[in-house]
């Protein structure tokens, strides 16, 4: 595989395909990190506000369970057609169906059919990413020499990480430059990332309007070699088809879990369970995320030289044996019940609601709203509710007084991002070489089609889950614990680490997979 191109060219194709990628992560992520904001616009008021979350976690998940089709889809069009135009039409339809969402009223304006808009553009949003990564991947390999694939690829590695970054940047910088209540109103500030998304696209589709065509394809094409039918290729050819599997079980699906329990669960746990404020636990990720992010490209190249098995097993094994440890910390650390009040502020701040309690159908809820001090430097809301019958009058504790938007102090902060850039280690180190491990599975003529689908069952179906999985055990099954969600992301991690370690060879012979393609 290797090709005549130098250091400028190579450097200006890792670049061109990176960007493009680097936005379509964005512009699938974003939706994700606004699903709070999200959830209270676009389902009805009599709902919960937990089973709002919920049904907006459902939406979100929706965009990880057609990724597998999209793979199918566009991996056929990429393998028959070409990967430069197959990766162009992707990036479009993921910036469109963006920009559309931050477009769409919300509940109180288009009623149910609100959501629905949403869910059809979230699928194209998922069918869109499932081409995506396998033609920007293949695309950079085809142009790599073989004892550089790991580390050329890696670059592509760090574009779902990036990807994350700049989703959480952009939030973040909109946030601080509006006040809360415009950013939270349903035409306010939370919808700018979205409507961001249409120039971030314009950009990379100018670049790579500019882009050549793979050189290996190129010469598949011009010999009248390439596939006439992928997915029949792919997936009857039993020795393909083995591949395959192996490729899911025994590395990605691993991969997938870790991936999404590090970088998206972590956010989402830091907040919902462990209730820190939403700027706290964001600038938590991105500074984790920041320092991590190198190690793609350091465990890409050191894949080169030792051979990517054991380099992405052991990420999953670390996370099997660190995650429970590591969010319990979160959770002990932040558990503003162990420390001692320091003071009570004067303000306070009282609203009354309505409960959806069935018991409690004669019955307000009134909440009254402290900030509260402690001697450790953290802060908190502490919120005391208390139940109002309507028909006497009188008043009654209701529940636990619920600390949240908690602000941890700078020791615990400083733990806190230490820890998340463990887990996100252990990612580089399950994802930075996968690339280059998938594309040596599979010859030139059905590469694009064969190795998108194992990865986008692995990391959108097995990944893409963990967030709504985990958070609808914690809520729904009798007695959870914030921590039996981790049981599913372990559980998948350590099923692909046993099979892996058994099945997957240690070393793919690149140079004699190289001759294979081209004699295809």
């Amino acid at each position: 595989m290797q090709q005549n191109v130098g250091q400028k060219g190579i450097a200006g194709i890792i670049f061109s395909s990176s960007l493009g990628t680097l936005i379509e992560w964005y512009d699938f992520y974003i939706f994700g990190f606004l699903a709070t904001i999200f959830s209270t616009h676009f389902f009805p008021d009599e709902m919960s506000a937990s089973l709002k979350y919920i049904s907006a976690l459902a939406i979100f998940a929706s965009g990880f369970l057609v990724r597998p089709f999209g793979a199918l889809v566009f991996g056929r069009i990429g393998d028959i057609i070409g990967r430069k135009y197959t990766f162009l039409l992707t990036l479009v339809l993921m910036g469109g169906s963006t920009f559309a969402i931050g477009l769409v009223p919300g509940y109180h304006t288009l009623g149910v059919a609100a959501p629905i808009i949403v869910l059809a553009l979230r699928l194209i949003q998922g069918l869109a990413l499932g081409g995506e990564y396998g033609g920007a991947a293949t695309y950079v390999a085809e142009h790599a020499p073989a004892n550089k694939r790991g580390f050329y690829t890696s670059f592509i590695q760090t574009t779902a990480t990036l990807g994350l970054f700049l989703a959480l940047g952009v939030i973040l910088l909109v946030r601080n430059f509006t006040t809360k209540t415009s950013y939270e109103a349903e035409w306010g500030g939370w919808r700018y990332p979205f409507w961001l998304s249409i120039l971030l696209v314009g950009v990379s589709i100018y670049i790579r309007l500019k882009m050549h065509e793979s050189p290996l394809f190129a010469k598949l094409k011009a010999a009248g070699k390439t596939s006439k039918n992928p997915l029949k290729e792919s997936f009857n050819n039993k020795a393909n088809f083995k591949m395959v599997l192996l490729a899911l079980f025994g590395a990605v699906m691993g991969q997938g879990v870790i991936w999404y329990t590090s970088q998206f669960y972590a956010q989402s746990f830091l907040e919902t369970k462990a209730n820190l404020s939403f700027d706290q636990s964001r600038v938590i990720i991105l500074w984790a995320v920041g320092f991590a992010t190198p190690f793609f490209i350091f465990f890409g190249w050191l894949s080169d030289k030792i051979g990517r098995k054991w380099i992405m097993l052991l990420g999953m094994l670390l996370g099997v044996i660190c995650y429970r440890p590591i969010f319990n910390y979160f959770l002990t650390a932040s558990n503003t019940a162990t420390l001692q009040i320091d003071e009570l502020a004067q303000s306070r701040n009282i609203a009354t609601i309505k409960t959806d309690d069935k018991k409690l159908k004669d019955t307000l809820l009134e909440t009254t709203t402290v900030q509260v001090n402690f001697t450790n430097s953290s802060t908190a809301t502490k919120i005391f509710t208390t139940a109002i019958d309507t028909k006497t009058g009188n008043k009654t504790p209701y529940g636990k007084p619920i600390f949240n938007n908690i602000t941890v102090n700078q020791k615990t902060y400083i733990n806190f991002i230490l820890l998340v850039f463990c887990m996100v280690l252990f990612v580089t180190m399950a994802y930075g070489p996968v690339a280059a491990f998938l594309v040596e599975l599979f010859p030139t003529k059905i590469r694009y089609t064969s190795m998108s689908l194992p990865y986008h069952i692995g990391n959108g179906v097995f990944g893409g889950l963990v967030p709504f999985i985990a958070t609808l055990i914690t809520n729904t099954v009798d007695g959870a614990t914030p921590l039996d969600g981790l049981y599913y992301p372990i559980t998948v991690a350590a099923l692909c680490v046993i099979i892996g370690a058994i099945y997957l060879p240690s070393k793919i012979d690149a140079d004699v997979l190289d001759n294979e393609n081209e004699m295809v």
